[in-house]
């Protein structure tokens, strides 16, 4: 994220993964109550919950570009991730090529 200025809410918005406490994670949910995340560490499955007011009053830090989120159960480093997708759409390209 290049944006310090962005909330933690809209960078999780357009967020594909996350790492947390340096675990990547792709399965999570923000809904209108909390943001629920799982991941696996190694057969352990781990899981954080953080409600709105937890994620409003995360602090994004410049120099390690991650936000800082205190939960119920202590202080946690996030790093929101997009991925890129590919456009599988080839017709434009032979389109282009019959021309």
């Amino acid at each position: 994220m290049s944006d310090s200025n962005q909330t933690l809410r809209a960078a999780l918005e357009t967020s594909d993964m996350l790492v947390i406490d340096g675990l990547h994670a792709w399965d999570f949910s923000l809904d209108d109550v909390q943001l629920l995340i799982k991941c696996m560490d190694g057969r352990a499955e781990k899981r954080w919950k953080f409600t709105l007011e937890q994620i409003d009053a995360s602090v994004f830090d410049d120099t390690l570009q991650s936000w800082t989120l205190v939960g119920d159960s202590g202080e946690h480093r996030l790093v929101c991730l997009s991925a890129l997708s590919a456009n599988n759409d080839d017709d434009e390209v032979e389109a282009e090529d019959e021309v």
